[in-house]
């Protein structure tokens, strides 16, 4: 496998592998051992869905030292996680649509892993052979919110505020890839993911110590610096290394 993702024609949701702007249908469980058709499906009438349907999503803070920098944070000594409803997520090509037009709310560029089997309480050393695959993200935050309250759940889970896809990359090493985050083409965010404090395969089992993960769970690994106000209108372009761009508007 390699660009996986979530289609719907009329009534009909499907998966399939993304080669060279072609549709290949997924057979079989996408978690599994799945086969593809031979045949391209045409794109007529077929829209792009989050790629994944998770049980939860799990956020990882703090996680570039130059973002604990800008908001005046120490390192963190162990992962700082928080859940993100499900809800919130978006595909794609969605609107973000800000509830609070007043509130400051701010986009953050991530790399998403997706977990492809049960797990619990795994090494990092075989953390990898629980990994799907890997998606851009956007953590979308109100900061007026955020500022107020000591957990960051409701700040960070408003419907429209996690932008997922909008393929997963099943052959992708993490590791070194570059990050970016272009509003209305002028680069905001600039980084590597080599940059991480704790890297995939050490979230993947650190939350694996604490919380049993599903197939299809997502965790978000965390923004680097440079982060910045949303305004309606704005166009928001995530582009990580080896992924297809993810690319969403604010309303």
């Amino acid at each position: 496998m390699a660009a996986i993702g979530r289609f719907q024609r009329g009534e009909e949701i499907f998966h399939a592998k993304v080669v060279d702007g072609e549709l290949f249908r997924l057979c079989g469980d996408v978690f599994g051992s799945p086969t593809f058709d031979k045949k391209p499906t045409l794109w007529r009438g077929v829209r792009t869905l989050i790629p994944i349907v998770p049980t939860k999503i799990i956020a990882v803070g703090i996680n570039y030292a130059d973002h604990a920098r800008e908001m005046g944070r120490a390192l963190p000594k162990e992962p700082l996680i928080w859940f993100k409803a499900p809800t919130s997520l978006i595909p794609d090509g969605a609107k973000i649509e800000v509830p609070f037009a007043k509130h400051r709310n701010d986009f953050e560029a991530e790399l998403a892993i997706v977990i492809g089997r049960k797990i619990r309480n795994v090494t990092p050393t075989s953390a990898s052979r629980y990994i799907l695959g890997y998606t851009a993200a956007q953590d979308i935050t109100d900061r007026t919110i955020q500022a107020v309250e000591s957990q960051w759940a409701r700040a960070k889970s408003f419907d429209t505020f996690t932008p997922l896809g909008p393929y997963i990359e099943t052959k992708l090493d993490p590791h070194d890839l570059t990050i970016q985050l272009f509003q209305n083409g002028q680069l905001r965010q600039n980084s590597n993911t080599g940059q991480l404090i704790f890297n995939c395969f050490q979230l993947v089992s650190f939350v694996s110590t604490n919380i049993t993960l599903l197939p299809g769970d997502v965790i978000l690994t965390g923004t680097p610096g440079g982060i910045g106000p949303i305004q309606s209108g704005d166009r928001l372009e995530v582009r990580i290394q080896g992924l297809a761009p993810l690319v969403n508007t604010v309303k």
